[in-house]
């Protein structure tokens, strides 16, 4: 090509991107396309001659920047423009219509109008835009914060970058909420091409999809053609829709996929009937949903409403019946988690079902072996629970052979020899720090986001850690040198020191973080900062009796056993005692500071200008209180910085008080 002068250039470069975005819209979203691929393929050569010659004119939005480029060194974390809240689910009718009479309850009506929408198997993400640009995409994560995968989300051809808005505008700052998928058929042809490259297959469309968005070599991503539903509006800060049947109007207009399939409901009645028709056509599809989602459509009803901390109470998700099939049970046996929990597995002759090849399901625990009676050589029904987990649902005794013996947990570990105690419905190890079974998961944890949380100590780094004998408990960890990390796979000496610094920095952590790092069957995030509330000091915790703990508020017989036995073990005390000598302080804050908001919820929402967010849950929970992700008649008040999001509106349709950041210093202080 010619050169061409910048101010023709920009023209040219303008009127390509227009008309390229035009058909990729039509080809990829309405199945409708206007060109031949090789007249399209022309388009986009011009472009990119264009764009090499001008390259000061490149934009972000630009179709050219689908392009794959360099492999990322890994996903950096951002948090979600409002909380990627799940869904209550339902099996059964009756929950349904009990969640329609919860509704009219709180909303005081005889009859509510839904929305019902297919609920697609998927991998969920925040889509962000500015303006009507493409900035940034992200997982859900933990539903607060969650991985960057902007560049590969980028890959997806029927992902716009610039939002049409010829109907209606986008002004502002957008997040949408959207499923990635894999077609059936594309599914199919993957693991095809894994199985001849002699790698391991994806179990399922939903999994593929999870995987090929995680690829941390976006060129990987682009090999596999995965397609996008978009399907809620969750945050906009100048786009108000009335209704979710408008927001998906406002989806469409603006140029994204959204499933026309979704039904308009007066009444209960009519979306129970939809699910039916939906699950009657599941099999005709060519992708996966697992149920319809049931939404309040009326938005002022749904802020009336509200959320739950995890959950809105405005929409359930109605499951379909899982797919079921005959098979025999060769084997039962006993598999150890990461927390020491055993698990009788039974290992099935391989059977078809809905799609996948099941050989093993669980059995979950003993009572529920004993109520199902299941046993070596039985002809069983299995099914995948939530279409994902495979379980067995009963025995056909009529075809049970002659001789059969009852299955009976073990009485020591199978991976470490050690005692296994009875806890509730579960059989746990009491090896806990020690047992080999559980290392590899255990040093996961005890590094993970809300435990110990070192960056750079991912699951390929761990497992080459123990697998070369390196690290045997998580101890270990704090006596690594250069030359032990030198010799794995992906480090040199700049991602050698990063992780040595993070591990050094781990070792100053709050008392609640470790006590949840240290895997404590029972104990998770919230119980340990009860724990930590209510002792004070490691010491204080590993010396309580079970009376003690069962009379601090929300610690129950079972966790306080949990607790008791797993102090009580020599191997653990021997790790805990290491721990402490290499350095580690697990600190309590607690120190005199008065319980001035004992029993309240509070949201932030907003930049923090004096304190980061992690801080402000700190000065609030060591004061009693509870920091929550989303705004209800329940919640206390409000904090607001700098650029609030829509939880400001939310607070004032509840009439929740609203506080300035200066005004929570004031208050706390």
């Amino acid at each position: 090509m010619h050169p061409v002068t910048k101010d023709r250039a920009a023209k040219r470069i303008e009127e390509l991107r227009r008309e390229i975005r035009r058909h990729d819209y039509l080809y990829y979203v309405k199945s409708a396309p206007e060109i031949s691929d090789a007249r399209y393929d022309e388009l986009m050569r011009e472009l990119l001659a264009l764009e090499r010659q001008h390259p000061e004119l490149i934009t972000s939005d630009s179709p050219s920047q689908r392009v794959p480029g360099s492999v990322q060194e890994g996903f950096g974390e951002v948090e979600h423009l409002a909380p990627m809240l799940s869904l209550e689910s339902a099996m059964e009718e009756s929950e349904v219509t009990e969640f329609d009479k919860r509704v009219r309850k709180g909303l005081g009506a005889t009859e509510v109008e839904y929305l019902a929408e297919p609920k697609f198997d998927g991998l969920s993400v925040e889509l962000v835009y500015v303006d009507g640009r493409f900035e940034r995409g992200s997982t859900r994560g933990d539903g607060t914060v969650g991985e960057d995968i902007s560049q590969n989300l980028k890959t997806i051809r029927s992902l716009p970058l610039r939002l049409r808005t010829d109907e209606r505008p986008a002004p502002g700052t957008v997040a949408i909420r959207a499923e990635a998928i894999l077609r059936l058929l594309e599914f199919e042809a993957l693991n095809r091409r894994m199985a001849e490259a002699g790698k391991e297959l994806f179990a399922n469309p939903r999994n593929a999809a999870a995987g090929s968005l995680r690829q941390l070599d976006p060129r990987v991503t682009a090999e596999r053609p995965l397609d996008i539903f978009a399907y809620e509006i969750m945050y906009a800060d100048r786009v108000r829709p009335d209704s979710q049947k408008e927001v998906l109007e406002t989806l469409a207009a603006w140029g994204f996929r959204v499933d026309p399939a979704v039904r308009l409901c007066r009444g209960i009645e009519e979306a129970i009937s939809y699910h039916d028709e939906r699950e009657a056509k599941r099999d005709s599809l060519d992708y996966e949903i697992d149920g319809i989602v049931i939404k309040v459509n009326r938005r002022r009803q749904q802020l009336e409403l509200g959320e739950r901390s995890r959950s809105p109470r405005w929409a359930v998700a109605f499951k379909f019946s899982p797919r079921q099939e005959v098979t025999e049970v060769m084997d039962i046996v006993v598999q150890v988690g990461r927390t020491g929990k055993l698990t009788p597995v039974a290992l099935l002759r391989p059977v078809d079902v809905g799609g996948v090849t099941v050989s093993r399901a669980t059995l979950h625990n003993q009572d529920e072996v004993d109520r199902k009676d299941v046993r070596v050589g039985d002809t069983v029904r299995v099914r995948r629970a939530g279409d994902v987990i495979p379980e067995v649902v009963e025995v056909l005794r009529e075809k049970r052979k002659p001789g059969s013996k009852r299955f009976v947990m073990p009485d020591s570990c199978p991976a470490c020899g050690s005692p296994v105690v009875r806890q509730g419905a579960y059989h746990m190890c009491s090896g806990g720090l020690v047992c080999p079974a559980q290392q590899m998961g255990g040093i996961e944890h005890f590094a993970s986001r809300g435990a110990m949380e070192i960056e750079h100590l991912g699951e390929k780094t761990v497992r080459q850690l123990v697998d070369r004998g390196i690290v045997k408990d998580v101890a270990d960890l704090y006596h690594l040198k250069k030359r032990d990390l030198l010799g794995l796979q992906g480090f040199a000496d700049k991602s050698v020191d990063n992780l040595l610094r993070a591990i050094e920095a781990s070792k100053r952590t709050t008392l609640d973080r470790f006590l949840y790092a240290l895997g404590i069957p029972n104990v998770g995030q919230h119980v340990a900062k009860v724990l930590a509330q209510h002792f004070g000091s490691l010491e204080a915790v590993m010396k309580a009796e079970e009376d003690e703990l069962t009379a601090v508020h929300e610690v129950g017989q079972e966790v306080a056993r949990a607790v008791t036995t797993f102090f009580r073990d020599e191997g653990n005390r021997r790790v805990i005692g290491k721990l402490i000598r290499a350095g580690v302080e697990p600190r309590w804050a607690r120190g005199g500071k008065p319980a001035s908001l004992a029993g309240m919820k509070i949201v932030f929402t907003g930049a923090l200008a004096h304190m980061s967010r992690d801080e402000a849950k700190r000065m609030v929970e060591e004061r009693g209180g509870r920091v929550t992700s989303s705004v209800s008649k329940q919640t206390s008040f409000v904090v607001v910085g700098d650029a609030p999001g829509s939880k400001l509106e939310e607070a004032r349709q509840h009439g929740v008080k609203v506080l300035s950041e200066k005004e929570f210093l004031k208050l706390v202080d």
